[in-house]
């Protein structure tokens, strides 16, 4: 028997047509992006279907949107297959808000505009600081935590083996990844982001994120959700408006809480919502566990076959 987490896509997974095949295939999946809409009061759904880009990569509209198809991913495959279990959610950064969701922590319609809220703070920070960050590929972390207290920049996401992200002021950057190639990285590479996530950088939009989950009566999860602050599950609904807050200054430790997971006896995990990022870490972070995803009608139905498909005899 399968121990199932569910796994949500985080900021940069954004795409010009996100979900758009998904409601065209369901009433059910378009009625989720027309309430989405509605709680929003703008058309975000139209920004997922049909860009421009340039809006859609804007922090305000790029996390409610990924949210948003995360959310309808998951309602797709509940609606094809009504029995599906999962014993576990987790989400990366942004991602951690569409995880609480599906294990009621918060509504959708409530998740949906604070993660809007969210990327509202967050671009208010990056305007008023010069940010940026940097993947280092084929460094630990041990070294990449070095160069960075040298450097005087962060880590920001320790995604799997041989993929970090750092974070920092703007200028730099540049040393930082000077620093890294030095330290052995195969490569260090600037990021097209808006700023320095996850960074002190970033300390302005706490306070605002507080106020707004100060409005929010947040539920105990009714299955375990990571936290990206400690590798963790989360804790009392009290614990889980903490560590949120923490969240936008401090490093998202996915790896350490997929490890967790997999030693948790946790074997299948299905990546829901844009893109496959996840999927990818996942295999170079245990490639032997079951690795699911759905972010369009082609990968539901793919997930759909193998989530049906009979289990091996056993001889």
């Amino acid at each position: 028997m399968h121990k199932t987490a569910l796994m949500f896509a985080g900021q940069g997974a954004q795409a010009v047509g996100m979900g758009k095949d998904l409601a065209e295939a369901s009433p059910t999946a378009r009625a989720w992006f027309d309430r989405a809409n509605a709680a929003l009061g703008y058309d975000l759904s139209s920004i997922c279907f049909s860009g421009p880009e340039s809006d859609l990569t804007q922090t305000e509209h790029a996390q409610p949107g990924i949210y948003l198809v995360g959310w309808v991913a998951l309602m797709a495959l509940k609606e094809r297959i009504p029995s599906l279990q999962f014993q576990a959610t987790a989400g990366l950064s942004l991602g951690e808000f569409t995880a609480l969701a599906a294990a009621g922590v918060l509504s959708f319609e409530e998740g949906i505009r604070l993660v809007r809220q969210r990327g509202l703070y967050m671009q208010q920070a990056c305007d008023v600081t010069q940010g940026g960050m940097a993947a280092v590929i084929g460094l630990d972390e041990e070294k990449t935590r070095a160069v960075c207290l040298e450097v005087g920049v962060t880590l920001a996401n320790l995604n799997c083996p041989g993929q970090i992200v750092i974070s920092g002021p703007a200028e730099l950057m540049a040393t930082a990844c000077e620093r890294c190639k030095a330290a052995g990285a195969k490569k260090a590479m600037p990021l097209k982001v808006a700023g320095a996530y996850h960074s002190p950088l970033m300390a302005s939009a706490q306070p605002k994120l507080r106020a707004a989950l100060s409005g929010i009566v947040l539920q105990p999860p009714a299955a375990p959700v990571m936290a990206n602050v400690t590798g963790l599950p989360h804790g009392s609904p009290t614990e889980i408006a903490d560590r949120l807050i923490e969240q936008v200054t401090a490093p998202v430790r996915w790896e350490e809480s997929m490890r967790y997971l997999i030693a948790q006896g946790f074997t299948r995990f299905i990546e829901l919502g844009p893109g496959k990022a996840l999927s990818g870490f996942m295999k170079r972070i245990d490639d032997s566990v079951q690795i699911l995803n759905v972010a369009d009608a082609a990968s539901l139905d793919a997930t759909v076959q193998a989530l049906l498909a009979p289990a091996p005899a056993v001889s």
